[in-house]
């Protein structure tokens, strides 16, 4: 679970929750019953000691035996979700709603992957369907809020984690979600604060060592902001915002060697990462090279708009290629976005 906000390309994290459902589920009403709980039962020991392929096929075996195995369904989901298999989660959840209707954890269950896998409006109707049963849930008021944040209903999702901090105050994922909100609503003193309480609470949270290296970044501490990025990456090596993330400071830091493969990587890992080719935008501007600089901007803008400073940037790539009308052009609409860099560009030179 993410949301992108932050200094220049980079990615503020917002750090998903799951509610691990295992039941135990034992009934006296047949052997084929018996038998199914006995399977259920094991892959509840796989599941807690991470054998995901073994939870699911001992979930497989029960589901067997029972086809409405409601709680087995779920738990397979679970075991899928964990194994990296994000279809085969939601299939397994929404088999087991099919099969219990009422059956809560698996509505709040198949929330996280619709939210995990773009389907917002999705996460939130599940949740919705569940409000009166979890409404005080931490848990569940930082999953809301955190769907609210990627349905850009900024007060909502500000009074959800609100009531989330209420319920529990130690909650490491609420503080560092709202922190990440703050941020990306320029309150920075606040975000800061709630950033810092979380990594207080769990010094090895990723996502908050990563949002705090952007706060650093923000105030131009580059150097301090690496080293609470190489934290996160510590944790998480292969995480596509780390790297990007890392890679935008390097290139801050005058490194842009050790920067480009780190970017090269994380749109290995994911191509659709706006802030990622804005990075290699700005690798490219670094090498002199605005041709393959405007290409990288250009799908930056074509698959998130709203990436910041990007029509300045944008600008400065058109400029260099000799194209001064498309220059201007990029910061009357970076000016319209209410970017000063791109304001004082357009002062300076289209007039």
């Amino acid at each position: 679970m993410e949301t992108k906000v932050g200094n220049a390309v980079c990615h503020l994290l917002l750090k998903s929750l799951f509610i691990l459902h295992c039941s135990l589920y034992i009934l006296s009403c047949g052997n084929e019953t018996d038998e199914a709980a006995q399977f259920f039962l094991k892959g509840n020991v796989q599941l807690q000691k991470r054998e995901y392929k073994e939870a699911i096929r001992y979930y497989s075996e029960a589901i067997g035996k029972k086809p409405d195995f409601a709680d087995a369904y779920n738990n397979r989901g679970l075991a899928k979700f964990r194994n990296d298999d994000r279809e085969g989660a939601l299939a397994d959840y929404t088999r087991a709603i099919d099969a219990d209707p009422d059956f809560g954890t698996a509505y709040f269950n198949r929330a996280e992957v619709r939210l995990e896998t773009g389907d917002a409006a999705g996460s939130l109707a599940d949740l919705e369907r569940i409000e009166k049963q979890y409404q005080d849930s931490t848990f569940y008021q930082t999953r809301l809020a955190d769907t609210y944040v990627r349905l850009n209903k900024v007060s909502q999702a500000q009074t959800a984690y609100d009531r989330a901090l209420q319920l529990k105050p130690d909650n490491v994922e609420a503080l560092t979600n709202r922190g990440a909100l703050y941020f990306s609503q320029k309150a920075y003193k606040e975000a800061d604060a709630d950033i810092r309480q979380a990594l207080k609470l769990k010094p090895n949270q990723d996502a908050a060592l990563n949002n705090l290296s952007l706060l650093l970044a923000h105030a131009g501490n580059y150097a301090e902001a690496l080293t609470y990025v190489d934290r996160a990456l510590s944790h998480q090596p292969r995480q596509p915002y780390y790297l990007n993330n890392k890679a935008y400071l390097l290139l801050k830091l005058n490194r842009p060697g050790e920067a480009l493969p780190l970017v090269q990587e994380s749109l290995q890992r994911d191509n659709q990462n706006a802030w990622a080719h804005h990075t290699l935008g700005l690798y490219w501007l670094s090498q002199q090279q605005p041709d393959k600089a405007l290409s990288e901007f250009r799908l930056a803008e074509k698959l998130d708009a709203s990436v910041e400073q990007l029509y300045y940037y944008i600008g400065t790539a058109e400029l260099a290629v000799g194209n001064k009308t498309g220059a201007c052009e990029a910061w009357q609409r970076g000016e319209s976005a209410g970017d000063d860099q791109s304001r004082r560009e357009r002062a300076d030179r289209c007039r």
